[in-house]
């Protein structure tokens, strides 16, 4: 499925932080923003049932031949780590 596209206007110091806090943690300021919408939406107990998942963060693992292997994790898989 083709992900979907917008354009979204921040106060250039959000975006700041949010691009700082997803460096931190090792994803794009895009897929930080995904990330937190997702854990808003499942805290609101709005996330529909059978939401495709998120890359992991940082880079995709190698395989034995050298190619890259996308692995996927829940989308609240760091829902419960610390910030």
């Amino acid at each position: 499925m083709e992900r979907k596209k917008i354009l979204l206007r921040l106060d250039p110091v959000v975006h700041d932080a949010l691009a700082k806090w997803a460096a931190d943690e090792l994803r794009s300021t895009n897929s930080q923003i995904e990330f937190l919408l997702r854990r808003a939406l499942a805290e609101a107990g709005r996330l529909p049932e059978g939401v495709g998942r998120i890359r992991p963060r940082g880079r995709p693992r190698k395989t034995p031949d050298g190619e890259s292997r996308d692995e996927e994790e829940p989308p609240d898989a760091d829902a419960g780590e610390a910030s």
